[in-house]
């Protein structure tokens, strides 16, 4: 399996935060290893170990075009040794975006699926049809995210501070599927003073939180943190920006040398940063964002 480092926290410095004395701290998961970032080693773990275990040598996922979770099984299946194949919202258009172009070269095999079948990729005929063609193999949803991801994901608590202030900690992610916050949550059962915000990446108001309270249903812990999901950053859907957001960024370059991603990460402190500029958080308050990783890095370090 993967070596991954410990990561380190960083604090992040603004007048805004000053003004408002609100603590802003990160969490590095963009570090923890130089190819797969983030929380997708987390969501990914259980599963390439019960692949692993079965003997089982191919996996098949989906992902659209910018996925972090097709990136990372790429780059897992060809260090272990695992055909991985990666089925892909909409046609794949030649030249391949880099995310795409990255995983090819990890020898994922790619093959692209219109959206109306796309939207139908839970169905058994379906599966059966892709079983046909490309044999057998070990299926992962969408974005890696079932309950082998969730519990995987419930470990991300053992790096959130263990002392917390009468103030109380906000631990904020960005959020595709639900699955690393719902399993975030499921960590901090029974941690006190601490809430969990997460800021959806789609446009879809509602869907996320349906999905984490799914998942968080499946413990048997009752005692689980308070928890919120955001649906009005996500700058006009999945892997879309828009003028403010790009600002942001801009902006966030200047500010501070923790790399930011559009599609996730970008989308995550655009909305902290509104939030605390319309007093959403009182004065006083900790925010712990965990930076979720992205593809921007990754790419620039490795070709």
């Amino acid at each position: 399996m993967l070596e991954i480092k410990s990561p380190r926290i960083d604090e992040v410095r603004s007048s805004i935060l000053d003004e408002q004395a609100i603590t802003l701290k990160v969490l590095r998961l963009d570090e923890i290893h130089p190819l797969v970032t983030g929380s997708k080693w987390f969501k990914l773990k259980l599963n390439i170990s019960y692949v692993q275990e079965k003997g089982i040598t191919s996996i098949l996922s989906f992902g659209g075009a910018y996925s972090n979770h097709i990136l990372a099984l790429a780059v897992i299946g060809k260090m272990l040794g695992i055909e991985t194949i990666g089925i892909i919202r909409g046609e794949l258009v030649e030249p391949l975006n880099p995310v795409l172009k990255f995983a090819r070269e990890q020898g994922m095999i790619l093959r692209g699926m219109d959206r109306s079948s796309y939207r139908q990729k839970h169905k058994a005929w379906l599966i059966k049809k892709l079983r046909l063609r490309f044999g057998d193999f070990y299926l992962l949803p969408e974005g890696g995210s079932n309950e082998l991801a969730v519990k995987g994901c419930e470990t991300l608590a053992q790096f959130i501070p263990k002392v917390i202030t009468q103030r109380g900690l906000c631990v904020a992610l960005p959020c595709g599927t639900g699955a690393t916050m719902a399993g975030l949550i499921r960590g901090l059962a029974c941690c006190q003073r601490v809430t969990v915000l997460g800021f959806s990446v789609l446009k879809a108001e509602g869907y996320l939180a349906t999905e984490v309270a799914k998942w968080t249903r499946a413990t048997a812990c009752t005692e689980l943190p308070a928890w919120q999901v955001i649906d009005d950053y996500h700058c006009g859907g999945y892997a879309k920006s828009n003028a403010e957001l790009s600002a942001f960024m801009e902006c966030w370059k200047t500010d501070s040398n923790i790399p930011l991603e559009p599609v996730y990460t970008g989308k995550m402190f655009y909305g902290l940063f509104k939030l605390i500029e319309a007093g959403y958080y009182r004065e006083g308050t900790e925010i712990l964002a965990i930076h979720t990783g992205g593809f921007l890095k990754t790419h620039h370090q490795h070709t």
